[in-house]
């Protein structure tokens, strides 16, 4: 997508680009008051200096953000002490989030805001950190060896970020066999089998109860949209209105059906049960039947080769469950141009009187959330993550939100001086103002050589492990 300045007004001029020497100058006393504001939330002095340095790694230009890398080129960081900071230092994670929505509240906060819900994949080699599993891994689009974060992230038109996370641990991690990899990986007893729809209906109510981040909006994939469980909560939240998408099975009448009473015999006995008197209509079949006409062609947003554009069609309908009919909700389709259209899925809570442009609006609003996998896993290091234990997981991920709020907290500070600045160019300006080391020849020889060491330490503990494996 592009920004509204490439949209609006006169396109043709180079955007502005306001930015003094001064200013980046004053950005490491910015994270310096930022990280003030999380102080509070560690019990040791030792742990609040270890998140520093660690937020100055992440924003480094390291190709490898993994605990050893930036302890080795931030300054007055050493690997064994970030190692403990991000794995077993005791935080107070919640005093964090709470501090946080707070801050996300006062600079991206609006009313119209949306609360966004999706899973993103973290590929491992290995089966011992918490809720590994061989699993459906979004980033690479395949059943793969990874662990899956369920989150949520806000959207509003002043800028996006994410609001919580969740590490999903799969059933078979609760089983006797898994025990010792549990106790291994420090997972918490109270931690017990939540599927992804499950977390992601916690994460909104707490959300929503806290009553700390201004939304009206509710915007989730299919697998939080065909959750019973999700929706509930959904319609819970007073006042919020959901836009979630759907499978194309999905099942549901264009008008209320009459139902009738059914009797019938069962072991020798004599039951009766409702039913309805006509078959629903699967979203697919109701989409292939509504006649062209009733297809209107909206732009969705602004990409780099032109706009981007689908057609929708909206339409009231009555959801099927188990056979009868349920509530009544919107049918949002939407498909690609073309003579063999792709067709999209959606239901909505929203009042009769919404208009299609707000539909189409919302349709788009899951970009937000794929830009924060993106940008948190490109600039900050999300996905190199080495980390083991439960907490461990907890601590690295809450560290990458604080980190991507950091670099739109800058943007939103810039604001019409710089319009068109980007995040990963916010990283790099950042960068040249942060305590990285200076290295001279006789560190570089220090640090291969202390490298190679370990290399050949983590060689031999491989090397007896086979060996034990092979008695």
């Amino acid at each position: 997508m592009l920004a509204n300045f490439r949209i609006e007004g006169d396109v043709y001029s180079i955007p502005r680009f306001d930015i003094e020497r001064t200013d980046i100058e004053g950005f490491i006393n910015e994270l310096k008051v930022f990280h003030g504001k999380f102080r509070d939330c560690f019990y040791r002095v030792e742990t609040k200096e270890k998140a520093f340095c660690y937020m100055v790694g992440q924003f480094s230009s390291l190709e490898k953000k993994n605990i050893e890398s930036m302890a080795l080129e931030v300054e007055g960081a050493d690997p064994r002490s970030m190692q403990r900071f991000i794995s077993d230092a005791v935080w107070d994670e919640k005093k964090m989030v709470r501090n946080y929505h707070k801050m996300v509240a006062d600079e991206m906060g609006d009313s119209s805001g949306v609360v966004i819900f999706d899973e993103s994949g973290f590929a491992k080699k290995g089966n011992d950190s918490a809720g590994v599993s061989r699993q459906y891994c979004g980033s690479l689009g395949k059943v793969e060896n990874c662990q899956v974060g369920v989150f949520a992230a806000y959207a509003s038109k002043r800028g996006y970020c994410l609001l919580d996370k969740s590490l999903f641990m799969p059933e078979k991690w609760f089983t006797e066999d898994y025990a010792a990899r549990r106790k291994k990986c420090a997972v918490p007893e109270d931690v017990t089998f939540r599927t992804k729809p499950q977390l992601a209906a916690e994460k909104l109510t707490s959300i929503h109860q806290e009553g700390t981040i201004p939304f009206t909006y509710i915007a989730a994939d299919s697998i939080y949209g065909n959750s019973p469980e999700f929706i509930q909560a959904a319609d819970s939240c007073s006042g919020k209105i959901y836009f979630v998408a759907m499978p194309s099975d999905t099942r549901c009448w264009l008008k209320e059906p009459k139902t009738s009473t059914k009797k019938y015999q069962y072991r020798g006995k004599a039951h009766s049960k409702q039913v309805a008197e006509n078959k629903p209509l699967s979203v697919k079949a109701i989409a292939k039947s509504t006649h062209n006409y009733f297809w209107f062609r909206r732009r969705v947003s602004e990409g780099t080769k032109g706009p981007i554009e689908y057609e929708f069609t909206k339409k009231q309908v009555i959801l099927c469950q188990d056979g009868l009919p349920a509530k009544s909700v919107w049918l949002v389709i939407k498909r690609t141009l073309g003579d063999n259209p792709i067709y999209y899925y959606y239901i909505s809570n929203a009042p009769i009187s919404t208009q299609l442009k707000t539909f189409v609006w919302l349709s788009g609003m899951r970009w937000a959330i794929e830009q924060c996998f993106e940008e948190t896993k490109s600039e900050l290091g999300m996905d190199h993550c080495e980390i083991r234990k439960y907490s461990g997981w907890g601590h690295h991920i809450l560290m990458c939100m604080l980190s991507h709020f950091f670099l739109w907290h800058l943007m939103i500070t810039l604001g019409q001086r710089a319009p068109a600045i980007t995040l990963p160019q916010m990283r790099t300006l950042l960068e040249k103002v942060l305590p990285l080391r200076i290295f001279s020849i006789e560190d570089v020889i220090e640090k291969v050589r202390w490298i190679q060491k370990k290399n050949h330490l983590a060689f031999l503990a491989h090397k007896n492990k086979q060996v034990k494996l092979s008695l």
